[in-house]
């Protein structure tokens, strides 16, 4: 809409006057409480004929809209009990005082299990119909359609599977119309054949835990990720070097972590002027994808803590989390996300804000199965939890703890003579 008319209606003095689109839809509906939906409404643009969104300042408040004036009817209509239900593709587009006059409600994207039972239930039998196939000339498992979603799909809505789950249809029926076979399974052997080379590759962890590498998680429009945090501590003159494509955001948390860590240097048996002997360079890998926000703080603490100390961290163990100079572990958001990109990626145990416990409840149950949650409030349990002892002290200990004595080792007189493994 771009004419203010679409909305208060045309005088009765122009030729082809009618009323407005809300007079129009009551009428339509026959009721003066019917639900009315204004789809795209961040689309409405003005121009000479007037500012339509200005016109639904008072449609939408409920402290004027009991005397609506149509400019067709001119008499004042009450439309107080009518809902409004308004869609928006960006909130920034909406101007400020038509946005006071809403509740927003913001959908995330789907979850990755949410996305197998769309397919299942309603995208696959559609698509098997539109191609004149049954159900018994095309088997696709859910399995199969998980490498689907997660390797041929980046996308928070569905419309990208669907148009996957149609070339596959469109496979199908082609092999049975030209008599190669009668009914088609999809598998690992023949999922390329099908859809071409996958798309997106996982980004899989480490098989071996390292030093200064930490998995984060982080929030994108399409789902959760993973975002790795690289240290590596070199010697030099004390500088500070970032990157992988961070925003203002992310520098900001990497100059706080860095400042946490000082901070906590004696309790860690870390040298106190590391940042004056060493150089210290902090990256994301993916560089070519921006990066920004403050949830990788806990992660870029750790790594750091990781590489001056020597002791890894499990590859099995994500974290997110903002952090305080003081170290401090501060609530973060997208955790919904977060967690099933987690479990997508093999981590067995994650590290979140104790502030996010109460998000809990709205994880998949899948996933609140498939992980263990550690909440956190400050710096110290965080890496308590996530950094193992240092190689030698795992090396001293193992065969006092165990009783393995190493192989060709002589055995004391008293317990009999002879070399064992």
């Amino acid at each position: 809409m771009r004419d203010e008319a679409d909305i208060r209606g045309h005088r009765k003095t122009y030729i082809g006057a009618m009323p407005g689109r809300i007079i129009n839809a009551m009428r339509q509906a026959g009721s003066r409480n019917p639900v009315i939906l204004l789809d795209e409404i961040d689309k409405m643009s003005s121009d000479f004929r007037g500012d339509p969104a200005s016109a639904m300042l008072e449609v939408l408040d409920t402290e004027q809209n009991h005397a609506f004036r149509d400019h067709y009817i001119e008499l004042p209509f009450d439309i107080s009990e009518v809902l409004f239900i308004m869609t928006a593709n960006d909130v920034g587009a909406i101007p400020r005082p038509l946005l006071d006059r809403m509740e927003l409600i913001e959908l995330s994207s789907y979850t990755d299990e949410e996305k197998v039972e769309i397919a299942r239930r309603h995208l696959l039998p559609r698509e098997l119909k539109r191609h004149g196939l049954r159900p018994v000339n095309l088997r696709l498992p859910d399995d199969m359609l998980r490498t689907v979603i997660s390797a041929y799909t980046r996308e928070s809505g569905v419309r990208g599977l669907e148009r996957q789950i149609a070339a596959i249809c469109r496979k199908c029926a082609k092999k049975i119309a030209s008599g190669e076979a009668r009914s088609l399974r999809v598998n690992d052997n023949n999922i390329e054949e099908l859809l071409g080379p996958k798309k997106f590759k996982e980004t899989l962890p480490a098989h071996e835990s390292e030093v200064g590498v930490v998995t984060g998680l982080a929030w994108t429009a399409v789902g959760g990720e993973i975002l790795p945090a690289e240290v590596n501590i070199l010697e030099g003159s004390g500088k500070i070097e970032l990157t992988g494509n961070l925003g203002d955001v992310m520098k900001e948390s990497a100059a706080a972590a860095v400042s946490c860590v000082r901070a906590r240097a004696e309790r860690y048996h870390i040298e106190k002027d590391f940042y004056k002997k060493y150089d210290i360079h902090i990256h994301f890998p993916e560089g070519a994808v921006p990066k920004d926000g403050p949830s990788a703080g806990v992660t870029i603490v750790t790594a750091l803590v990781s590489a001056l100390t020597g002791r890894a961290v499990p590859t099995d163990l994500a974290m997110t989390g903002e952090i305080t100079i003081r170290g401090r572990v501060l609530a973060i958001g997208g955790l919904r996300e977060k967690t099933m990109a987690a479990m997508r990626h093999g981590a067995k145990r994650v590290i979140i804000p104790a502030e996010n416990l109460s998000d809990l409840a709205e994880i998949d149950p899948k996933v609140r199965e498939a992980l263990s949650f550690i909440p956190a409030e400050d710096i110290d349990t965080v890496l308590s939890a996530a950094l193992l002892p240092p190689k030698e002290d795992a090396a001293e200990n193992k065969p006092a703890e165990v009783g393995v004595i190493p192989c060709h080792t002589e055995l004391p007189k008293d317990k009999g003579a002879g070399l064992v493994c």
